[in-house]
């Protein structure tokens, strides 16, 4: 059977990278009684794959993997058995099955929503409505958001806009920004660049230790739509064999 798990992660785990959370993962799946498969061959190893892995210091409370097991635990056990095994600043808040046929939370993912905010100690260079002027005059109103894209062997000039599919003000005792953007292995855009080309529009340099990256959701898509992860399966209210 296939399993998909949603978890959170804040506080001091955001620091912790993707290789250590799935050794993390995989000791929890086994002190918390999960019937996990294994791989088979020389070496094998729990069958395990995560949607879209955080960068180190991103906080979440949208992050997914998928596993295959033998048999299974109902939602709200399987729930309670993995939260005990789990230390502060992680909490597993889905669990459903899958169909037979369902491609992996890895293939799917299509787009992600992100919240950026100001942390403690550094201030916004605007004021909300301030922040609403700029970005409506140079992302809303301009037909390109053209930026330079690095990778570790190149660079390329990428128009955002496309792939940018809201970008809106945040309102709070500070200002702050929401952000849904393409996400997955063809168009992965993270919202720091996005937030730092409409910084240098605005003539203003752009500090990423002033601000906090939080993912809240990840989609995949399904006939133009986009659809959260663990609406794609379906709560287990008894235990399967």
């Amino acid at each position: 059977m296939k399993i998909r798990i949603k978890f959170r992660k804040w506080g001091v785990m955001k620091f912790i990278g993707h290789l250590d959370m799935m050794r993390y993962f995989q000791k929890a799946m086994r002190r918390a009684g999960i019937d996990i498969c294994y791989s088979e061959g020389f070496s094998p190893h729990q069958i395990m794959s995560f949607a879209a892995p955080l960068g180190v210091g991103i906080t979440s409370d949208g992050e997914y993997f998928d596993i295959e097991v033998h048999s299974t635990m109902t939602t709200e056990q399987a729930l309670c058995a993995l939260n005990e095994e789990m230390v502060d600043g992680v909490e597993i808040t889905g669990y459903v099955r899958l169909e037979d046929h369902a491609k992996t939370a890895m293939s799917l993912v299509s787009a992600a929503d992100y919240e950026l905010t100001y942390k403690e100690g550094y201030a916004s260079p605007y004021t909300a409505e301030e922040w609403e002027n700029k970005l409506r005059e140079y992302f809303e109103m301009q037909n390109e958001f053209p930026v330079v894209k690095k990778t570790k062997k190149s660079e390329r000039i990428v128009d955002l806009k496309p792939f940018v599919y809201r970008f809106e003000v945040l309102h709070g005792k500070t200002a702050g920004f929401f952000l849904q953007v393409s996400t997955g292995s063809a168009d992965n855009i993270k919202p720091e660049l996005v937030l730092s080309a409409l910084y240098e529009r605005c003539g203003l340099s752009y500090d990423p230790f002033a601000i906090q990256i939080h993912r809240t959701e990840v989609y995949a898509k399904e006939k133009d739509r986009l659809i959260p992860l663990l609406e794609m399966g379906t709560p287990i209210i008894r235990e399967e064999l």
